[in-house]
């Protein structure tokens, strides 16, 4: 019954294709009626549930489609592809988009950590630390409903939102999805903590001997976790970042040459064969085809 209201209080708040801002930071609305085949993306840390419809992901060449039974966690950045391509009128893609801040998970994480044993410690489902499926229980979707049902009155937006979301970090931490999310945010977060550092040194020169070195790790020790994390070899994550980063900046009008540029690459005919091997097709060809890079969808 919670999950129709919540169902509800969602189609109550958006009526056309898009986001909406709910004005709780961090959490969107989102409403999809066509389909749109599966584009780069990066994923921040963030969680999406869908309450109508189904969404598709592509990561590391694997393809993944979920839908309401389950919401997805993505406690770390990833480039992915991501698309819609069952969306239709009769049959919309209808959901909640809610960012993960790192600074109140990292608290959370860490007062579960020391709470002796009060906590229970739950095994993650799904894919990798890196991505979760989680199935909806009891404390989620009762803190989700909670959440939403602030979208009646702006004042209680502004009071309560802040403290409904950290209840609904809360219940994530606790549920199915809590220890690929306490890997992330919580002690012993190495390899997420040299993923974000990755994420956001995409130009500079990358040295993995170095990377392992600074973390106490072997190169092999660091290939072995960073790959558990994120299914991709710290080469192949940095690759498939700089590519979808481009290719992002590329849909929204930047050049090749400088989009190359800016994420690191130094020779434009390197980025353009890596390109066509990751994506199938030149930057130009790919251009054409008018990808449509849907970010958070």
């Amino acid at each position: 019954m919670s999950k129709a209201l919540i169902k509800q209080l969602v189609e109550t708040n958006i009526h056309d294709d898009g986001m909406v801002e709910t004005g709780v930071k961090g959490v969107q609305l989102f409403r999809v009626t066509r389909p749109v085949r599966c584009a780069p993306a990066i994923y921040e840390p963030t969680l999406v549930v869908i309450l109508s419809g189904s969404k598709e992901a592509i990561i590391n060449g694997q393809r993944y489609v979920y839908d309401s039974r389950q919401y997805m966690c993505c406690p770390i950045s990833m480039p992915v592809e991501a698309g819609t391509p069952e969306a239709s009128s009769e049959n919309p893609l209808l959901g909640v988009y809610i960012s993960l801040d790192t600074k109140v998970m990292t608290e959370l994480a860490l007062e579960m950590d020391t709470a002796q044993g009060a906590i229970r410690q739950s095994q993650a489902s799904g894919l990798s630390p890196s991505f979760t499926f989680s199935d909806w229980d009891d404390a989620f979707t009762d803190a989700l409903l909670r959440l939403l049902n602030l979208l009646k009155n702006p004042a209680d937006i502004s009071i309560l939102g802040e403290g409904r979301l950290r209840e609904l970090y809360y219940a994530v931490l606790k549920g199915a999805a809590g220890a690929s999310a306490r890997g992330a945010f919580g002690v012993g977060n190495d390899i997420a903590r040299s993923i974000a550092y990755l994420s956001n040194n995409l130009a500079k020169p990358i040295n993995i001997e170095v990377m392992a070195s600074q973390l106490g790790m072997s190169r092999a020790v660091l290939h072995r976790k960073f790959k558990q994390a994120t299914m991709m070899s710290p080469i192949q994550f940095v690759k498939s970042m700089r590519l979808n980063t481009a290719a992002i900046k590329i849909a929204g009008g930047m050049s090749v040459n400088s989009a190359a540029m800016e994420v690191g690459y130094v020779s434009s005919s390197q980025f353009s064969r890596e390109f066509k091997r990751m994506y199938g097709q030149s930057p130009k060809q790919w251009i054409s085809s008018k990808p449509v890079t849907q970010g958070a969808l």
